[in-house]
């Protein structure tokens, strides 16, 4: 039961961050493109009139994301699960979940950078044509940015889910091999 807690635990605290990380992001989404959000992501939402402006991005971020929390936690936890030891676990669980959060972070930041310098009037995405945005490109950008987060997300997984299986797979390495050698020592101890 209190595995069960812990894991729980660790899964809502990763919703916790995974839904942060969207509030802080929709924040940088606002400043590249207001119509991302008054043209589309406000309305998909459904958020209040009163609530059209940064406060409402963030509450669009977090709706959005703190799942993610869920999609990523629980792979890592399964695989974390088998390190020995409830310290190694929780510190690779906070590990993986780190790898995940920098990838999804380099990985935006490199489809803002992508989008700010080849998406023009004349390379738009046809999605953006859905809509009657005031500025059609910055819109454009600010999808880019919420499409390469999400794959940034996905990468980072895979990532997080690799780097926590090495570990896992030395961290019991090293465990079978110092009990073989507390039972060869406690054989000579015997012998003698």
């Amino acid at each position: 039961m209190r595995a069960l807690l812990h894991s729980l635990f660790l899964l809502a605290a990763a919703c916790l961050v995974a839904g942060l990380y969207g509030a802080l992001h929709n924040q940088v989404s606002y400043t590249v493109s207001p119509d991302y959000f008054h043209a589309f992501k406000f309305r998909q939402f459904s958020i209040a009139d009163g609530l059209q402006n940064r406060l409402g991005a963030s509450w669009v971020g977090w709706q959005a994301s703190w799942w993610m929390g869920l999609v990523i936690g629980v792979p890592i936890l399964l695989v974390t699960r088998f390190a020995p030891g409830r310290s190694h676990r929780n510190s690779l669980f906070v590990r993986a979940a780190v790898i995940v959060v920098f990838t999804a972070l380099v990985i935006g930041a490199g489809g803002l950078f992508r989008a700010l310098f080849f998406v023009d009037q004349g390379h738009l995405p046809v999605w953006v044509f859905a809509f009657t945005p005031d500025d059609p490109v910055a819109m454009a950008r600010a999808g880019e940015l919420h499409n390469a987060t999400y794959l940034g997300g996905l990468v980072g997984l895979a990532c997080a889910l690799v780097y926590a299986a090495s570990v896992v797979r030395r961290l019991r390495r090293n465990y079978r091999n110092d009990g073989a050698h507390r039972e060869a020592d406690l054989g000579s101890a015997e012998i003698r």
